[in-house]
């Protein structure tokens, strides 16, 4: 119990002023792009029929469905909010897939709520701590098809909800011990071009609301959750794992700054291959009607994922994020890849499925040594030239990182974006609270400012 107990530890007794600038600044950009990602994708397909039934649900009103503006109980809010978050694919992620993120923040506003208010440093500390052991248990995870958010998100949204709530020890033990059996979900869904990836993201922090507050009222939960012989380490890691990377130099070492901040809102290991096909255009001056064949080469993983024959299936916005081939079509084509790209009117130009034909996936286990998202493209043009260009960590990652200024634009372009949009004041008002929120009495400042007069 050697890991359990040091992580409980860390997340009940870590106060604000021991927290480094840098994991507070990666949460801050984290806090501002979900924030953006529920005003954008609040009409999306999906969210009005997920909101009606978390009005359903009901509940006492402890807690804001953001946008829309219906107070239910903490855990639907969340579940609603987390489910807004995910639809629009800006979301930060944690390699390999959590979106941590989409479920810690609406889960942080929903309990700061539930208890009558927050201050702005215990936010940030609670999710500061909380997405620190989602990002330590992830680095040992072997996935093999499950799917990330489903497993982890749910550890850092107990602790959240936990130490927000004011959990003793004991109490936060039993609460992350009752996340661990919360813990599952499939990458089928994604693959299946479902929405089951947007409810697994808002069942994360359902789950992780339940767990704190049913360890509140004393339900115990398994004390071995990580390293117990049917613990997560043997579930999840095979029984392959480092104690050390989980639970060593907590408050010292920080995983979560690793955070992967998408540049395109689009599934992750399609990252790569935009940028790649991207700077091969614009360093060899070709245009569209030049390519003849593109070969992308990807890693067994992302393969598995995104790879397979683009179809527009129930879904077309969620199939074209899935999608190698739709992505590196419309990167060819529109020259870069934004959030109007994935409406349906865009997915389905004739235009995009001509050049989609001239586009073969396939897999080589081999890119794996150099990272698991890495992609090679070649490109044959019609004049018989062949090109080749080789991305191993896509813009957003930790070794390519965005500039400082782009989290802020992802931000702002989400805000602009959507039939909900809010009055532009708002836009202003929340980045000045979000920069200085570690001077905020009270983090429920900004849910008027997220809810919609329309």
């Amino acid at each position: 119990m050697e890991s359990e107990e040091k992580l409980v530890d860390y997340v009940l007794n870590t106060p604000f002023d021991t927290l480094p600038p840098e994991p507070l600044h990666v949460l801050k950009d984290v806090l501002l792009i979900v924030l953006g990602g529920i005003v954008a994708g609040a009409s999306v397909k999906g969210c009005p029929e997920v909101i009606e039934q978390c009005r359903e649900w009901g509940g006492k009103k402890e807690a804001t469905i953001l946008i829309y503006g219906n107070r239910v109980s903490a855990r639907n809010a969340a579940f609603a909010n987390s489910f807004m978050a995910r639809t629009m694919g800006v979301d930060a992620a944690m390699l390999r897939g959590v979106h941590a993120g989409g479920s810690t923040v609406p889960t942080a506003l929903a309990v700061a709520e539930l208890v009558g208010g927050c201050s702005g440093k215990e936010f940030l500390t609670a999710l500061v701590v909380g997405t620190e052991i989602a990002a330590r248990i992830n680095s040992s995870t072997d996935y093999n098809g499950f799917d990330p958010t489903g497993v982890c998100a749910v550890f850092a949204t107990a602790a959240i909800a936990g130490r927000i709530l004011g959990l003793s020890s004991e109490q936060m033990w039993n609460g992350l011990g009752h996340a661990f059996n919360r813990s599952g979900g499939s990458f089928q869904g994604t693959v299946d071009g479902s929405i089951a990836a947007r409810v697994l993201q808002a069942s994360a922090s359902q789950a992780g609301i339940e767990s704190a507050q049913m360890a509140k009222r004393g339900v115990s939960g398994p004390r071995n959750f990580l390293e117990g012989i049917y613990g997560y380490f043997h579930l999840y890691a095979r029984d392959k794992y480092d104690r050390e990377a989980v639970a060593g130099e907590l408050g010292n070492r920080y995983e979560l700054n690793k955070t992967f901040f998408k540049k395109y809102p689009s599934c992750g290991t399609t990252h790569a291959s935009i940028d790649a096909i991207l700077l091969l255009m614009r360093e060899n001056g070709i245009a569209p009607e030049d390519l003849n064949e593109i070969g992308v080469t990807v890693t067994p993983h992302t393969y598995r994922l995104t790879g397979k024959p683009f179809e527009y299936g129930d879904n077309p916005r969620i199939s074209a994020k899935y999608s190698i081939q739709y992505c590196v079509a419309n990167a060819i084509l529109r020259g870069g890849c934004n959030l109007g790209h994935f409406e349906e009117a865009q997915v389905r130009e004739p235009g995009i499925m001509e050049m989609i034909k001239k586009i073969r996936v396939s897999a080589d286990p081999l890119l794996d040594e150099r990272n698991h998202l890495a992609t090679d493209i070649k490109v044959l043009t019609r004049d018989g030239m062949t090109y080749h260009k080789s991305v191993d960590f896509p813009r957003g990652t930790p070794e390519n990182p965005l500039t400082p200024d782009e989290p802020l634009e992802i931000f702002r372009d989400c805000m602009g974006y959507g039939e909900k949009r809010l009055p532009r004041e708002n836009t202003e008002r929340i980045i000045s609270i979000i920069h200085g929120l570690e001077e905020i009495k009270d983090v429920r400042t900004l849910i008027p400012l997220l809810v919609s007069e329309g």
